[in-house]
């Protein structure tokens, strides 16, 4: 008979179960580790994700070429596990489904193919707050801040065009992030018209047109701060309008530098003179446009004047309102209150 082995001991054991041990976690960290670059070399998104763009799938785009767009546009590192999860979420049709995707964060190759084969499109609305008193140079930079695909120099067409400054209600909008630039202005315009209703009865019993009132009221969003001064500045300009008096506000002058597409700079004499029927002071009467989109209450201050023996206004350096009646009286206000 063979001498009969010796039986491991209790520790001899233990050892023998921690080196195997050892060697599968060494594999499973191996595997693990090879996932790993395995999917951030071919199923994570790129570093340089369109995060907040729109992807528009037209009709009739083969997976070929959405694949290849995605490519190109970094969504996606590779055209095969991109095709291969499209056949696999599609039964092996290859079908996708036409819309704007909305990009809003970095997905991986099966969110995205799961997402394009099931019109997942996710685009939410984005919240915008168009303030009063802003003309459509300002807003048409806020949208361009918020909307990646927005085109100002489109919108500002559409504006001038249209003749639409004045008429795009400043309010706080909800907007999806594939509305054309036409879509926005209508949403503006519609609610501008909406709004205006409630002050139609007494714009009509002021007895002015409803334009010279909006391009007032756009000139009050730039010249006073409170109720009281818009008020007090509204019957100084339609006293200036009744007598033929240029309107000189100084507010004028920011609107010139946005259409010109300058910076917006600091009212000197120089503005003068600058060749605009925009400039207040070398022109009499109202301006072409509005020069800003006013609010109600801006409005409501256009319609109701308070009547004053003053033709003058000055706003010094710490916003505080001066008035004169004569213009000896405002010479006197402007070394005062602006040396």
């Amino acid at each position: 008979m063979p001498p009969e082995l010796p039986k491991p001991n209790f520790f001899d054991s233990v050892f023998l179960f921690i080196k195997k041990f050892k060697i599968v976690i060494i594999y499973s960290i191996a595997i693990l580790f090879l996932a790993i670059i395995f999917y951030i070399l071919s199923w994570s998104a790129p570093k340089n994700f369109p995060t907040g763009s729109i992807y528009d799938l037209k009709s009739g785009q083969t997976l070929s070429v959405v694949s290849d767009n995605f490519l190109q546009s970094n969504i996606i590192r590779s055209e095969f596990w991109f095709k291969s999860f499209v056949y696999i979420f599609s039964s092996g049709k290859s079908t996708l489904i036409e819309g704007d995707y909305a990009m809003q964060k970095k997905e991986n190759v099966i969110t995205l193919a799961w997402r394009v084969t099931h019109g997942k499109l996710d685009v939410l609305p984005v919240r915008v707050t168009i303030t009063e008193g802003m003309d459509s140079y300002q807003i048409a930079d806020l949208l361009a801040s918020k909307f990646p695909s927005f085109n100002k120099n489109t919108f500002l067409t559409l504006v001038q065009t249209e003749k639409l400054e004045g008429y795009l209600f400043p309010d706080t909008y909800f907007l999806m992030p594939n509305m054309t630039e036409e879509q926005i202005i209508e949403i503006m315009n519609n609610n501008f018209n909406k709004k205006i209703q409630t002050e139609s009865a007494d714009i009509a019993k002021f007895g002015k047109s409803e334009s010279d009132v909006i391009k007032i009221a756009s000139i009050l969003e730039g010249e006073g701060r409170t109720i009281e001064t818009r008020e007090t500045i509204a019957g100084i300009l339609w006293k200036r309008i009744a007598l033929g008096m240029p309107l000189q506000v100084d507010a004028s002058f920011k609107y010139i530098d946005e259409m010109d597409g300058k910076p917006v700079s600091t009212f000197t004499s120089d503005d003068l003179k600058i060749a605009s029927p925009y400039n207040s002071y070398t022109n009499t009467g109202l301006p072409p446009t509005p020069i800003s989109n006013p609010g109600l209450e801006t409005i409501n201050d256009a319609i109701n004047p308070i009547k004053t023996s003053y033709l003058y206004y000055l706003t010094d350096k710490d916003g505080n309102m001066h008035y004169a009646t004569t213009f000896a009286e405002h010479e006197a206000n402007i070394l005062k209150y602006l040396q």
